[in-house]
């Protein structure tokens, strides 16, 4: 890592928000502030919805921020940069085109000759190991050349700094760990302009294999709360013991991320009405809590060991154990997972019983459900899922909201707190 004081990129208290038609704004990134020097690699760590990829497109210039600064080599900027390029995790390639034709595309606002960007686009798909499939369609290609293709395309223009949003996420572990190799390579390849790379990454390994800095990133709404330095030398394993502690160390900087404003009694989360319901399915929430009352982990176990024993990454953890203790199912503390008696109590009992406690929670302590209930109750008949959407409409988004009801139905009906009809998306006391 080359350290400079002047930062490559800088983001300066930038805050972003989205509008809606007759409703409050929802704020989605609020002074979020960070540098990225030349000659680093730098990790952005944290969950789903907390506005990591809204930040990378505010850097890239695809999308601009409702407040804040942005600075390259020291200079403001608003839009694309010629000097920055981007690698998004659905590889977003033109189907109709051949791996050549979508390299070269991301030349087309260059001045180049037709000659000079055919050059160009094959020395990139060289460089990433494509040779050979220029005439080849996405179609038949897997999903690890489609990525490389993507950042073949993202080289292609020669630039200083490239953001990847969670490129190897949708890729097998062997194709992952093998294109993780070949980054490294081209990043420290001194025959392309490549300086610094900003990842966003759900897994903690990964991070720390390949990054020099680690942002630990909050949510609701999203901004930068912690960074950990990386000093170890290349190549990394993860057999290393340095490699397991600064894991360990991550772990317990995301858990003490946490305000404390929103803890009872220091150790559980108090959520409103509007409280964005994590998509956990109710096998993944018993899954865990029977895991954790096994013999193996004697009701406490730490963080990474539980992820990497059920192979989960850090996005899948955290929300799992949010859930869970939110519902008081369990805690966590210095970065360690502790089992509550009610918890355990769950874990220990049969079908009903399990219903029963799952239900009993629901009420206590997810206002959401509770108020679905309730209305229900109140109006003795059938309410379309309309009413309870717009409920949640005034702090989320439509999509937003319907992905909260969708999970609040799931967890309701297995609570047998209600019922709901697919076919009429109606709620209702009673199975019709």
């Amino acid at each position: 890592m080359k350290n400079k004081d002047q930062p490559l990129i800088e983001v300066k208290s930038v805050s972003r928000s989205f509008a809606r038609e007759n409703r409050s704004d929802i704020l989605v990134i609020d002074d979020c502030s960070l540098s990225i020097y030349p000659g680093e690699f730098v990790a952005l760590i944290g969950k789903t919805g907390s506005g990591k990829s809204t930040l990378l497109r505010i850097i890239s210039g695809l999308i601009s921020a409702s407040s804040g600064n942005l600075f390259y080599n020291g200079d403001g900027y608003k839009g694309p940069l010629p000097g920055l390029s981007m690698v998004f995790q659905d590889f977003a390639l033109l189907p109709w085109l051949t791996v050549l034709g979508n390299v070269e595309l991301a030349l087309e606002s260059f001045n180049f000759s037709k000659l000079i960007k055919r050059e160009k686009a094959l020395k990139a798909i060289d460089m990433v190991g494509m040779d050979g499939f220029e005439s080849a369609y996405p179609k038949e290609l897997s999903g690890g050349m489609c990525q490389r293709v993507g950042l073949a395309r993202a080289l292609v223009v020669d630039p200083t700094i490239i953001l990847m949003d969670e490129p190897f996420s949708a890729l097998d572990t062997l194709t992952s760990e093998n294109l993780r190799a070949d980054l490294m390579d081209v990043w420290k390849n001194d025959a392309n302009n490549l300086s610094s790379i900003l990842m966003v990454t759900h897994s903690i390994e990964e991070a720390v294999l390949m990054a020099d800095r680690i942002l630990i990133f909050n949510d609701d709404p999203g901004s930068v709360k912690a960074e950990i330095h990386n000093k170890m030398d290349y190549p990394r394993s993860e057999n290393d013991e340095n490699f397991r502690l600064l894991v360990d160390e991550i772990y317990k900087c995301i858990t003490s991320t946490a305000e404390k404003s929103n803890l009872d009694d220091g150790k559980y989360k108090v959520v409103d009405l509007h409280y964005r319901i994590p998509n956990v399915s109710v096998s993944e929430l018993s899954g865990l809590l029977e895991a954790l009352n096994g013999p193996e982990y004697a009701n406490k176990v730490d963080l990474s060991e539980i992820a990497d024993d059920m192979q989960l990454d850090v996005d899948d953890l955290f929300q799992i154990t949010e859930i869970l203790e939110v519902l008081r199912f369990l805690y966590l503390e210095k970065g360690n997972v502790v089992l509550t008696p009610i918890g355990i109590a769950y874990a220990n009992a049969d079908i009903l019983s399990r219903k029963s406690i799952f239900a009993q929670q629901l009420l206590a302590h997810i206002p959401f459900i509770k108020h679905i209930k309730t209305f229900l109750e109140k109006n003795n008949k059938a309410i379309d899922e309309s009413v309870f959407i717009e409920d949640l409409q005034g702090t989320l988004t439509e999509d937003s909201a319907k992905e909260v009801l969708v999970a609040a139905i799931d967890w309701g009906r297995y609570a047998e707190l209600f019922a709901y009809n697919v076919n009429t998306g109606l709620l209702s006391l009673e199975n019709p």
